[in-house]
C-alpha cells in the first residue's frame, strides 16, 4: 500500500480549500435569499447564480484540497473530460436542489427532496473527482468510510437549503456559511479517509494532466469567479431597497410643486 498524504502542503491546502466551501456557501445562500424575494425571471436568475456559486465552491474546495493529496511511489495525474465532467455534475444537481426550494409549493417536502438530491449530487462530484486520478496503482475504498460521508453530504445539503429558508440576516448568512463550509470539507475528508491505494511502481508515462498544469489554473479561475459575483452581489440593491427606493420616488413625484 502507497502511503497517503492528505496535506502534503501542510494546513495550506485544509484551509484554503475551507475558505472557498464558506465563500460558495455566503454567496449561495444571499443569492438564494434574493432570489425568495423576486419573482419571474429575476427569481431564475437568482436561483442560477445560487446554484453556480455553491456548486462552484464545493468542487473548488474538493480540487484545493486535492492539490494536497500524494501517494509515496507514484506521481497523480487527472482525466481531464471526467474532472470537467464532476464540475458540471456539481453545478446541475444543486441547481436541481436550489430550484426544487426556490418553486416548491410545499417548503417541507422540497427540502427534503432538494437536500436529499443535492447531497447525493454533491457525493456524485466528489467520487467522480476521485474517479478522474490517475496514477501507478489500483484506488478502492472502505465501504463505511463511503457511505458516512455520503450520509453527511446529505445532511450538508439539507442543513444548506434549510438556512437559504429561513435565515435573511447578514451575520446569521455569515455564521451559517462557516458551518457549511465545515460540513462541506468534513465530507470530502471523511470521503478521502475511505481511500486506499496500491501502488504498482512503473516508468510508463501517466495520461491525463498534473494538478498544477490544470487543476490549480482552473481552481483559481473558478475562484475568481466566486470573488467577482460576490462583489456584484454585494453591490446589487436588495427588494426592501428597491422598494423602498421606488416609493420615494412616487412620493417625490406626487408631492405639490412649491
Amino acid at each position: 500500500m502507497g502511503h497517503l498524504d492528505h496535506a502534503a502542503y501542510g494546513w495550506l491546502t485544509p484551509v484554503l480549500s475551507y475558505v472557498m466551501a464558506c465563500i460558495g456557501a455566503a454567496l449561495g445562500l444571499r443569492c438564494t435569499v434574493r432570489a425568495l424575494a423576486a419573482t419571474g425571471h429575476s427569481r431564475r436568475n437568482w436561483l442560477i447564480t445560487a446554484a453556480s456559486a455553491i456548486g462552484t465552491g464545493i468542487w473548488t474546495m474538493h480540487f484545493v484540497a486535492m492539490l494536497g493529496f500524494h501517494v509515496t511511489g507514484t506521481e497523480i495525474h487527472y482525466n481531464v473530460p471526467l474532472t470537467i465532467l464532476s464540475l458540471i455534475v456539481a453545478m446541475l444537481v444543486v441547481g436541481a436542489g436550489v430550484f426544487a426550494v426556490g418553486y416548491g409549493k410545499n417548503r417541507g417536502r422540497a427540502l427534503v427532496l432538494g437536500g436529499l438530491t443535492t447531497g447525493l449530487g454533491v457525493a456524485s462530484m466528489h467520487y467522480l473527482g476521485m474517479a478522474a486520478l490517475r496514477l501507478h496503482g489500483v484506488v478502492t475504498y472502505d465501504p463505511l468510510a463511503v457511505g458516512l460521508s455520503v450520509a453527511i453530504a446529505v445532511v450538508a445539503a439539507t442543513a444548506a437549503l434549510w438556512a437559504a429558508l429561513n435565515i435573511k440576516s447578514p451575520l446569521a448568512v455569515a455564521v451559517a456559511s462557516l458551518v457549511m463550509g465545515a460540513a462541506v470539507s468534513s465530507m470530502h475528508y471523511t470521503g478521502m479517509m475511505a481511500v486506499a491505494v496500491r501502488v504498482t511502481p512503473s516508468a510508463a508515462a501517466l495520461p491525463g494532466a498534473t494538478a498544477m498544469q490544470f487543476i490549480f489554473p482552473l481552481a483559481v479561475g473558478l475562484g475568481s469567479y466566486l470573488f467577482i459575483t460576490s462583489a456584484f452581489v454585494a453591490l446589487s440593491p436588495t427588494a426592501d431597497e428597491r422598494a423602498a427606493s421606488a416609493s420615494a420616488r412616487t412620493l417625490g413625484a406626487t408631492a405639490p410643486a412649491p
